[in-house]
């Protein structure tokens, strides 16, 4: 497969390098320039750096690879001989984006870098642009070689990050005109994801704060009603940096490229927090205020602050350029929607891997991972969440959990089963059923209601077909999954603090609000009503069911005398919680309904979870 091709204009004969292509802005650019039919190099730092670029384009439909160029940043004049003897347009989106670094390191990345970049774009015999990204805050400096008194106050006041970005604006723009390279300056606000699928890397600044929002540990949203903090769709960047050296009119120019339209802080906020279904903050805590409180108590690093600001830009010449060139703005409001998502699914860069998502089935946002549309579809148990059968659903290839309604990731609760679980089987091709704990009770309700649509049940540990359990006051329980650690959620459902970090996700949804929804349901699993009304239903089922159950926590033998039909394996020396402790097993269980013996006589009890 090769790369899907833009019908940009004047692409033959165009050969693009990008520096700092393994980032978040270069990856993408990679991406538009290879769409656009443009011939590719690289400057990487190791063989490495180009390998996961390599990999990542090939995931993103360019099996092309760029030409792999070595590159140490703080002397890029080492890349010079005839593999760029040909280089027709340069882009500089290297440097570092981190908040808290001390001046000196910052200037090395931002700005010496720059200035290597300049001097050996200046030595290309074939050179049409060297496009530059600066930024938002920082674009626009008067092109100078700052003085020693300009730097110490401008690092004071605006710290090493934005401070070392201003001066490599200033610099470049000398430098480009003391050499004579034509240059254009593109000046992002904060990139978000990309328009359509919202994937990002990114967790600085304002994803940082929508991940409070999300944890529900933002009390209050800096700044007054009119505070911007502009955004733009990463695919749009760089579709527009791709641009750029085909227009001459761009020579010389900055772009700010932002959407005027993005709404306030305080109304983005809420537009995020309406689309997580969590409550937004009503209170607003000035800028001012927060500069003078400790910074343990806001939890706000010092050098943000500066971008939390009422300030607008001149962004009319950006737009005239991308209505020029057909270049359409994706929704901002669908792309912050999408980018959140994304953010959320990946907790914020804690699981980075792919097979991640937020879907709708029947309306409902539920979160998934897994292959998208398997047709063997987990349903997990309580009080853990998706993540927890990440193990087995890989091993398994053909597969993925959802967080049922209330639970992990998803919102809603128990009144909303039966219309999700309905759209589960009909809309989502779920064809194979794996419901754990209180997630059997789920699998056989729909079932029971789709029999037609749902081939097959597998129950791991059905609690329904277990010795009542004790039913501990659901304010007890709820006070309890609130507060409990990984180590103690891993001691009472496993025995032991060795599967802690395999809970560190769910112990974090229980305390971002989900222990209560978990409570009610391990109380309705006390019901005898339930238990009997679910028994019924599997009785019922016409397809087949298998049983799967941990040595230490079997079926009851008499309640199982009701269902000859069934096959039962049993995984000697696992708990209620499988999935945790034997993962391999479960999955060889799921795939191969392969007859097992109960073990030995009388069930044992077991504490409901």
């Amino acid at each position: 497969m090769t790369a899907t091709t833009d019908p940009a204009p004047g692409a033959g004969g165009r050969h693009a390098l990008v520096f700092g292509a393994t980032g978040f802005i270069g990856r993408h650019l990679v991406l538009a320039l290879g769409r656009a039919g443009v011939r590719v190099s690289t400057a990487n730092r190791s063989a490495a750096s180009h390998r996961r670029l390599a990999r990542w384009l090939a995931e993103h439909g360019h099996d092309e690879p760029p030409a792999d160029l070595r590159a140490d940043f703080t002397a890029p004049a080492r890349l010079v001989g005839d593999e760029c003897g040909d280089v027709t347009e340069v882009y500089n989106c290297a440097g570092a984006y981190r908040f808290g670094m001390a001046a000196d390191e910052a200037r090395r990345a931002n700005v010496d870098g720059v200035r290597a970049v300049v001097a050996f774009a200046a030595r290309l015999p074939r050179l049409r642009r060297l496009v530059h990204v600066s930024g938002y805050r920082v674009g626009g400096q008067d092109p100078a070689v700052w003085s020693a008194e300009r730097r110490r106050t401008a690092y004071r006041a605006l710290g090493a990050y934005e401070a070392s970005k201003a001066e490599a604006d200033a610099l470049f723009q000398a430098e480009a005109a003391r050499l004579g390279v034509p240059w254009t300056i593109v000046n992002p606000p904060t990139v978000i994801g990309d328009s359509g699928t919202g994937e990002s890397d990114q967790y600085l600044g304002l994803a940082a704060t929508v991940r409070d929002l999300w944890r529900g540990a933002l009390p209050a949203v800096p700044g007054n009603a009119r505070t911007f903090v502009p955004v733009v769709a990463v695919d749009h960047l760089a579709r527009f940096m791709a641009r750029l050296p085909l227009d001459e009119e761009a020579e010389g120019t900055a772009y700010w490229l932002l959407d005027d339209a993005t709404p306030a802080l305080p109304d983005l906020l809420g537009l995020v927090a309406e689309h997580y279904r969590v409550r937004a903050p009503r209170a607003r805590i000035p800028v001012s205020l927060v500069r003078r409180l400790p910074r343990w108590l806001t939890k706000a690093d010092p050098e943000t602050l500066t971008f939390l600001s009422e300030d607008r830009y001149p962004t009319a010449s950006a737009s005239a350029f991308a209505a020029k060139h057909g270049l359409a703005v994706p929704d901002t409001a669908a792309t912050i929607r999408r980018w959140a998502d994304h953010l959320a699914a990946h907790r914020f860069g804690e699981v980075p891997a792919a097979g991640r998502r937020f879907t709708a089935p029947g309306g409902f946002r539920t979160f998934e991972l897994g292959e998208p549309g398997a047709p063997t579809v987990v349903l997990p148990g309580l009080p853990v969440n998706a993540d927890t059968w990440a193990p087995v659903v890989a091993a398994l290839g053909d597969a993925r959990a959802v967080d049922l309604p209330g639970l992990g990731m998803s919102p809603g609760g128990r009144g909303d089963w039966a219309a999700w679980l309905a759209a589960l089987a009909d809309e989502t091709g779920a064809r194979h059923l794996v419901g754990h704990s209180i997630g059997a009770a789920a699998a056989v309700e729909a079932a029971a209601a789709r029999p037609d649509a749902v081939d097959r049940l597998t129950l791991v540990a059905p609690f329904f077909l277990q010795d009542r359990t004790a039913n501990a006051a659901a304010p007890l329980v709820r006070l309890y999954l609130r507060r409990a650690s990984s180590k103690a959620l891993a001691e009472r459902l496993t025995g032991t603090a060795e599967h802690a970090a395999a809970l560190e996700s769910s112990a974090a949804d229980l305390r971002r609000g989900t222990a209560a929804e978990a409570a009610r349901l391990l109380g309705a699993a006390a019901r005898p009503r339930w238990r009997a009304d679910l028994r019924a239903a599997l009785r019922r089922y016409p397809g087949p069911v298998h049983v799967v159950a941990g040595s230490e926590d079997p079926p009851a033998a008499d309640l199982m005398a009701a269902f000859p039909q069934v096959t039962v394996t049993i995984i000697e020396g696992a708990g209620h919680h499988p999935q945790l402790t034997h993962p391999d097993e479960v999955a060889r269980a799921v795939r191969a309904a392969a007859p097992g013996p109960l073990a030995g006589g009388a069930a044992r009890g077991h504490d409901g979870w």
